[in-house]
């Protein structure tokens, strides 16, 4: 089996949907001999900044020395960058024999896995077989019935809790929590910088319930991650920072880490796509794949603190299943010109809807509505400063148009979405 052929199988897993539990990827897993438990998880679910903190995890513990696996999604071009080891994407040869190794056991299963399934054990099987000291292992949606959570973790992380997927998770904010604490394990213990008071309450239920150590993560502490260089830009990523540091120290006596270590893996933290930076000639072009209100809302405080002043262009692409209007509501009131667009994708919003939330969320806006990212791009060339954001499908869009990535895109792997919760 080629590469090419492993993506087009994989790609027709989409007829299957998605759904959430966990059956099918216990019975997958066991059939290659439960490879997850070879392996050292941590395991990390929120809202918003599980990448950014799996991607400073990953870095720290790199930097002191071990073997380290990472477990993300969705990607942004490459199906490859979902599982890498030490940063190094999988390679193409491999994504093939593994993927031609599950074919042949799909059908021993009682009912066909999802792609995310198939993703999942594809992933524990790569990082057993490269003997990994460490996996940062990422949910994909929710926690208690995600494919990921058949792993006993060394420790659980919760970046935060807000209102994201009310569709499948919940719609309050103590349903939602609830969801992510169901990757807490009985005597794992549990990270967390969630700051909304119900969210923590409950969080800390279900720790207690399991008899887990509970550890938060305070603004404080954020604020004395300004001592480090972390390249990850805004307030947001700080406490992303803390609560990375917060768990690599008191896990010291399972895995120790010299501070060194800390401060060399925060400084060297690369993660794309996260007010992401690009210079085009004299042109600074800002990436963030903020896709949901919080996300809308933490992309405006950094705007607000390292563009202040400057006159902003908005390229802004979203899904439909999102609350646009709200995202729209935080973002559309910073910029002097609005361009929307559709993105590249099944579930896109439709331009007219963003045309019509960001005209009312700034009158005073130029705002114009235009069919491809692509041509968004051409008519905001001679703008000074361009914010690209609304989706991380619309981010590796970006990354493709302006040439910052040779990888081919797939991202059309990414659309699967799971049957709503009943």
């Amino acid at each position: 089996m080629t590469y090419s052929e492993a993506i087009q199988y994989l790609y027709s897993f989409r007829r299957f949907g998605a759904k959430l539990g966990l059956e099918n990827t216990f019975a997958l897993a066991g059939l290659f001999g439960n490879p997850q438990n070879k392996l050292r998880f941590i395991h990390v679910a929120g809202t918003n900044g599980k990448g950014s903190t799996c991607a400073m995890l990953e870095s720290i513990y790199r930097a002191a020395g071990l073997r380290v696996g990472l477990f993300t999604s969705p990607h942004l071009v490459s199906f490859r960058e979902r599982i890498q080891v030490d940063r190094e994407m999988i390679r193409e040869n491999e994504v093939a024999v593994l993927v031609d190794d599950l074919k042949f056991r799909i059908k021993d299963l009682k009912s066909h896995p999802t792609f995310f399934e198939v993703v999942t054990v594809m992933a524990l099987r790569y990082f057993a077989a490269k003997k990994c000291d460490i996996v940062i292992w990422e949910t994909g949606l929710g926690g208690r019935l995600d494919s990921t959570n058949i792993v006993t973790p060394i420790a659980s992380v919760i970046t935060n809790v807000q209102l994201d997927h009310q569709q499948w998770l919940g719609n309050t904010i103590p349903e939602i929590a609830r969801e992510k604490a169901g990757i807490i394990k009985k005597g794992v213990p549990c990270f967390t910088a969630a700051v909304d008071d119900m969210a923590l309450q409950t969080i800390a239920q279900v720790a207690a319930r399991h008899d887990s150590a509970f550890w938060t993560v305070s603004q404080g502490e954020a604020d004395e991650m300004r001592e480090f260089e972390i390249p990850l830009i805004g307030d947001h990523q700080r406490l992303n920072a803390a609560l990375a540091v917060a768990v690599v120290r008191l896990l010291g006596n399972q895995i120790s880490v010299p501070e060194q270590a800390i401060t060399e893996g925060l400084k060297h933290t690369q993660w794309s796509g996260r007010f992401q930076i690009v210079r085009r000639g004299e042109q600074t072009i800002v990436l963030d794949g903020a896709h949901n209100p919080a996300g809308a809302e933490s992309l405006a405080a950094a705007l607000k603190q390292n563009f202040s002043g400057a006159e902003l262009t908005l390229v802004l692409g979203a899904m439909q299943d999102k609350d646009v209007r709200a995202i729209c509501g935080t973002l559309a009131p910073l910029a002097k010109k609005i361009v929307v667009t559709r993105v590249g994708s099944e579930r896109a919003a439709a331009p007219a809807e963003l045309f019509e939330c960001c005209q009312t969320a700034n009158v005073a806006a130029n705002v114009t509505a235009v069919g491809s990212l692509a041509e968004a791009l051409n008519v905001t060339q001679h703008d000074k400063v361009i914010v690209v954001t609304g989706s991380l499908h619309f981010i590796g869009e970006a990354l493709e148009l302006l040439r910052l990535t040779d990888s081919p895109s797939e991202r059309e792997l990414n659309e699967y979405m799971p049957a709503p919760k009943k």
